[in-house]
């Protein structure tokens, strides 16, 4: 199972808004959100509650493309967002995450027994390319017991 398919199994708002996983990797994970007039805003576009939802499922399929192996004695929480609306977005949108830290150092941390905080950045793009929105969103490893 991807790691697209795994959280549009378990999690029922990405599964709600049909949002397509079409690259994740630990390097960059992109995902779009279909235009579909039941998410629309009052001005035809995509509402900000979706490109936050969007936004946010992008960071969290990084983060476990990137630390999946490390589930088994961790959890990845989000500890806080941000989100800034830069341009009107119409049609569909499209989240691109990358993570703000080495791997490495994330995992070096876990190892010694802290619970590390990564930042991830998001960038939420129109069709024609134009930034629409920003987000970043800061995740801890949260240690099993």
């Amino acid at each position: 199972m991807t790691v697209g398919e795994m959280l549009v199994a378990t999690v029922p708002m990405a599964r709600t808004l049909n949002l397509e996983f079409l690259e994740t990797t630990p390097e960059r994970a992109v995902v779009r959100l279909p235009d579909q007039a039941d998410y629309h805003n009052h001005v035809g576009g995509p509402h900000a509650g979706a490109m936050f939802t969007l936004a946010e499922s992008a960071s969290g399929a990084i983060v476990i493309a990137a630390f999946g192996d490390q589930m088994s004695r961790a959890v990845p929480l989000a500890v806080k967002a941000e989100i800034g609306y830069k341009k009107l977005a119409m049609g569909e949108v499209t989240a691109t995450a990358t993570i703000g830290r080495p791997i490495a150092d994330v995992v070096a941390e876990l190892d010694a027994g802290q619970r590390p905080e990564f930042p991830v950045a998001i960038e939420i793009t129109r069709a024609d390319g134009a930034v629409t929105g920003e987000m970043t969103v800061v995740w801890t490893l949260r240690p099993n017991g």
